[in-house]
């Protein structure tokens, strides 16, 4: 008796194909939304997800200003950044950083949890974050994504 063999298929970039997905923001928690958009980017959702490809899908975040946190963390949460010079740090509460910037806090949320290498980024790119219920993408015919939250 012969033994069955079952050979897994990795996706490779030439096989994998993108969707577009819509995700609205209003009254969401922003570590709890951002978990679910770096599940989406890196291809975790998909039957064919591989690794060490970019099999994500593409990701448009609305309302973005509208996303909320926790606890005091609006008051007490900060963003640095720091030039390399010395005394070149720089730090920003969340409140205000969403009054000047309101897209960073949702970016800065989900680039942290994919991976810090070349397909990270790549996987980066691929999300595009606006303040407003409206985006540019129409073309591409994007589906809404309920957050499971």
């Amino acid at each position: 008796m012969k033994a069955l063999s079952f050979r897994t298929e990795s996706a490779s970039k030439h096989t994998v194909e993108h969707n577009w997905l819509v995700i609205d923001a209003t009254g969401l928690v922003l570590g709890r939304l951002s978990s679910q958009i770096a599940h989406v980017l890196r291809g975790k959702h998909r039957a064919d997800y591989t690794p060490h490809v970019d099999c994500g899908d593409y990701v448009i975040v609305l309302n973005a200003d509208k996303a909320r946190l926790t606890g005091r963390k609006m008051d007490q949460k900060e963003y640095q950044t720091f030039s390399g010079y010395p005394g070149g740090r720089k730090v920003t509460i969340a409140k205000n950083q969403l009054a000047k910037h309101p897209t960073s806090l949702i970016e800065h949320a989900v680039k942290g949890m994919l991976p810090h290498t070349k397909l990270g980024r790549a996987m980066a790119k691929k999300l595009f974050v606006y303040t407003g219920s409206e985006h540019p993408h129409e073309a591409q015919k994007p589906q809404v994504l309920e957050v499971k939250l």
